[in-house]
């Protein structure tokens, strides 16, 4: 696609999300928080009111109709990701509430039984606390260790930093693809081939990557990686765990009750096979469904398109941002072209709380962030207490973008005149 051809994706999706047509407060709704959540299409409001409305009925358990069309809908949703990630088969897609469950699930049932004191986990300052507090809980129950790779003088990964920490002593490695708060896209593809020469698990958190450019697991060679759905296009309260087979056959359940089994006696229990072995009880079904259909919905559009627009948007954000007076942006900065940075800026502004930015926008339509988003560890290090975030998706325009420039300026603005 031209540059043109790229600058009208956005229009052309956006009738697909009903929700993008509102007013708040009075003013047309831009919506810009998309890396804590991202706006559903109808093909994925529609998949979930389809199942409750004509298929709804538990999967797996019945002969009849519902529950046959129910199972089918389930395990091809998980054909479906299997596709998009490029797993080698679809006993790899374990179905998860969301990432947290599923670092949980790698956390408890791998790391618990293959820990011990002294081993090493590396992970780095910049973790969403997802991929932070599992680890520190496995830790002080095994007696392992946890490193932390530091940041480059850009404020993005230290490839360098990480190589120093690796040892004969590490165990696992577990490091989010794309920071949440630096934008950065880290060089997973070298940490992990890296981290294999020596043994070592790596677990990749996909969370801002996989919704905005395209994976391919094999390729990239991680033992584990997870993602939530509601961050691409899909419903809340599912997500996936992807792990080689060779893994997870040798991984114990993580959770006991039905589904998860193959018989069960009064004295013990047998495990059923992947990837059932880890879905302990009635799944969601419905929403898992829908995934099916959001990962239906961003293949039809192409990843690969939607990562060269969201390139674009990146390199006009940032020529936009730099206007700002007094702003101080984390992470490195992009190319001009937009290259190496995702599509989110978090941000301060000297002597502004990040929370009143966020409210004073919202009064204007404007929706974006504002907290630690969850990289508690990461705001200490900046000796700052939270920041404002902008994120972009693909049904972003570059309209949006000057609205909400030109509102962040006149909130500057407002609180100069009042303070001065």
């Amino acid at each position: 696609m031209t540059a043109i051809q790229e600058k009208t994706l956005a229009v052309k999706v956006r009738k697909d999300f009903p929700i993008l047509h509102q007013t708040v407060h009075g003013k047309s709704l831009v919506y810009l928080d998309n890396a804590a959540t991202s706006q559903k299409p109808i093909a994925v409001l529609d998949a979930l009111r389809h199942y409750y409305e004509q298929d709804n009925a538990n999967v797996h358990r019945g002969a009849h109709s519902l529950s046959v069309r129910a199972t089918e809908a389930y395990e091809g949703a998980r054909d479906k990701i299997a596709k998009f990630i490029n797993a080698a088969s679809r006993q790899e897609v374990i179905f998860t509430r969301n990432a947290t469950e599923a670092i949980n699930l790698v956390a408890y049932s791998w790391g618990l039984n293959n820990l011990k004191p002294g081993d090493e986990i590396i992970t780095s300052v910049m973790e969403h606390h997802s991929n932070f507090v599992p680890w520190q809980m496995i830790a002080k129950q095994t007696g392992a260790v946890i490193k932390y790779v530091p940041l480059t003088k850009n404020e993005d990964f230290d490839l360098e930093g990480f190589k120093c920490l690796l040892s004969d002593k590490t165990k696992l490695v577990t490091i989010v693809h794309v920071s949440n708060t630096l934008g950065c896209i880290n060089p997973v593809e070298e940490v992990i081939k890296l981290s294999h020469e020596k043994g070592v698990k790596v677990l990749i958190d996909a969370c801002q990557s996989i919704p905005h450019m395209p994976i391919d697991v094999q390729e990239m060679d991680c033992d584990w990686l997870v993602a939530s759905g509601h961050k691409m296009c899909g419903p809340s309260g599912v997500g996936f765990l992807y792990g080689k087979q060779a893994i997870l056959e040798a991984m114990p359940p993580f959770l006991g009750g039905g589904e998860m089994i193959n018989e069960v006696f009064f004295d013990g229990f047998t495990c059923g096979e992947l990837p059932h072995k880890f879905e302990a009880g009635t799944p969601a079904i419905g929403e898992a469904i829908a995934l099916g259909a959001a990962v239906d919905y961003l293949t039809e559009i192409g990843m690969d398109k939607i990562y060269a627009y969201e390139e674009e948007l990146t390199a006009y954000l940032f020529r936009k941002l730099a206007e700002v007076p007094q702003i101080r942006i984390y992470g490195p900065q992009p190319s001009q072209d937009g290259k190496g940075r995702a599509a989110l800026a978090a941000f301060n502004i000297e002597g502004i709380h990040g929370s009143d930015l966020s409210t004073l926008l919202d009064h204007e339509g404007v929706a974006i962030r504002s907290g630690h988003h969850c990289t508690q560890p990461l705001h200490r290090l900046f000796d700052a207490s939270g920041s404002a975030r902008v994120s972009l998706y693909f049904y972003n325009t570059y309209e949006e973008i000057d609205r909400f420039v030109m509102v962040l300026k006149e909130t500057i603005d407002f609180f100069t005149n009042i303070m001065g």
